[in-house]
């Protein structure tokens, strides 16, 4: 090496801890079959990289890592410049471009990261100082793919069934499409360094899938770096019997939008295929069960829903706070939350003469930005131009929808659980004084509260 480049490449190992730096250099030599000497004499080809990452991400997006190292200039420390052509790009990637490429993903900054971004987003083999936002969104449909990939086979699922929920390649599309909408490209829709750095700065996940990608695919293992949490861990879900609305980018994108409080694990309360078409039914399953997540498909395929930061209650007063906020999942992937307008976050009624009766979220009564009917079958999404709690549009495919299915999942801990303490809820009578039980049976009491007990275990299958 010389001494420029010694230098580029110390003030890069100098972000890793002591006992990591071993790790992140002995990388190449790894790659290479434990061969590749530290002067750098060795190459790294396309076909070694492949050799690591290829189960774990698409062969499209192992290239790109490739093209990018390979376009790492290390002398400047960063892809080379429009036009210009790395003498690697043709030879292989050397071990600077590999320590340099390490350092920037794990523990770089959005400018040191855009470069790569960019890099990773082309088309052809030359460079250019701008990408289109389609070229952006192609490059993050595959890194999502890898991620969930790496998400599958590394066993970080977290009790969630893929094989059971909704379409993950729509799901990736639709997720790559949202994180996309936040770039802020010029009158001509082309985006460059500057812009992908704020965009990479303000749009946390791009980072993280993109560390997740180069840690777990090129197996460096960081002492200070902590598991994937990507996916909430999921319980008391009968997976035999369910077809979820969700899949796991959506899952991975609505988990990110909850209050970072809410680290319970997640358990469906209520589905129309598991417990049939009752408004009874939904709202027995959600009073005082904490916060919630409520999805809804209507009969036009349009899915939505809403979060409430806070337990149901039935009454007819609004309730909740301004942590609640709407969403879309299909034909787009957005989040409304609270504008402050009003305090209009969360509505639940039932069997009311002069109220209506039903459940809401935003808006006002009568025109909800997302109202289901107590009579189950149907329900409204106001917003003319915008819902006035939250600011979202109109969530379902027309003004007065039918619904097809509901699942309504808990996502916090239940209220019993945070006054009690000792995690166990509030017990029957029965359950307290086993003699009033005996002696129940013997007047001939029928127990009603038997077959209402919560499940003690899981009842994942």
């Amino acid at each position: 090496m010389g001494n420029t480049e010694s230098r580029v490449v110390q003030k890069r190992l100098a972000r890793f801890r002591p006992e990591e730096r071993p790790v992140v250099e002995g990388v190449f030599i790894r790659l290479h079959g434990g061969t590749g000497g530290p002067s750098g004499g060795k190459t790294l080809t396309l076909e070694m990289l492949q050799s690591s990452m290829g189960s774990l991400a698409p062969d499209s997006m192992v290239r790109r890592v490739y093209k990018c190292i390979s376009s790492i200039n290390p002398g400047l420390a960063a892809p080379a410049a429009s036009g210009k052509t790395s003498t690697a790009a043709v030879s292989g990637v050397g071990r600077e471009q590999l320590v340099i490429f390490l350092a920037d993903t794990l523990r770089g900054t959005a400018e040191e990261r855009a470069p790569l971004v960019m890099a990773m987003s082309q088309h052809g083999a030359g460079a250019t100082t701008v990408v289109t936002c389609g070229q952006v969104a192609e490059f993050l449909q595959d890194l999502i793919s890898a991620v969930v990939q790496i998400l599958v086979h590394r066993g970080h699922l977290q009790g969630w069934k893929p094989e059971r929920m909704g379409d993950g390649s729509l799901g990736v599309k639709l997720l790559a499409e949202q994180m996309c909408s936040e770039l802020k490209p010029s009158d001509q829709g082309s985006c460059d360094i500057s812009c992908l750095e704020d965009w990479i700065f303000r749009v946390s996940q791009v980072s993280l899938y993109l560390e997740m990608l180069v840690a777990e695919g090129l197996n460096v293992s960081l002492s200070g770096r902590p598991d994937p949490s990507l996916l909430p861990s999921c319980r008391e879900t009968l997976w035999k019997e369910l077809r979820c609305l969700l899949d796991l980018p959506t899952l991975m994108f609505l988990a990110s939008q909850l209050p970072d409080s809410y680290s319970a694990p997640w358990r469906l309360l209520f589905s129309t295929q598991l417990h049939g078409e009752s408004f009874t039914r939904m709202v027995a399953g959600l009073i005082k069960r904490g916060p919630t997540l409520l999805l809804i498909k209507d009969s036009k395929g349009h899915v939505f829903g809403g979060f409430a930061s806070r337990a149901w209650e039935v009454k007819p007063q609004f309730q909740g706070d301004s942590r609640c906020f709407l969403f879309t999942v299909f034909p787009r992937l957005r989040v409304y939350t609270a504008t402050g307008y009003n305090q209009h976050f969360m509505y639940l009624n039932q069997n009311q003469q002069t109220m209506p009766n039903g459940l809401g979220m935003g808006g006002q009564h009568g025109y909800f930005g997302l109202w289901l009917d107590s009579d189950f079958g149907h329900g409204h999404s106001c917003a003319r131009p915008k819902c006035t709690t939250y600011g979202s549009p109109q969530l379902s495919a027309e003004q007065d929808f039918t619904l097809d299915s509901v699942e309504v999942w808990a996502v916090g801990k239940p209220p019993e659980q945070e006054e009690g303490g000792d995690g166990q809820g509030k017990k029957s009578i029965l359950d307290v004084d086993p003699e009033v039980q005996a002696m129940m049976e013997l007047t001939g009491k029928t127990l009603h509260s038997q077959g209402l007990r919560e499940p003690e275990e899981d009842q994942e299958q």
